[in-house]
């Protein structure tokens, strides 16, 4: 996945979550779902620059699970 296919991913999630966000009765696990995507293609694109910055393979970067990006200041 390349960082402009994930940008878009991004944008598609930010606004189904702003659209959620503005109905009165917005289903909380998808906004829980969308957060958590939106979480792991940041941590995904963090990680594509990260290796490409330090001359590695940028495609060698892989979707972690949730709990790992969720949960990793803990």
């Amino acid at each position: 996945m390349q960082d402009k296919t994930i940008l878009e991913h991004i944008d598609t999630l930010v606004e189904e979550e702003k659209r959620l966000r503005a109905e009165p009765n917005a289903d909380p696990e998808r906004i829980r779902h969308i957060e958590e995507q939106l979480d792991q293609c940041w941590d995904l694109l963090r990680q594509r620059r990260a290796k490409r910055e330090f001359g590695e393979d940028p495609d060698s970067a892989q979707v972690r699970d949730v709990d790992t990006v969720e949960k990793y200041l803990q």
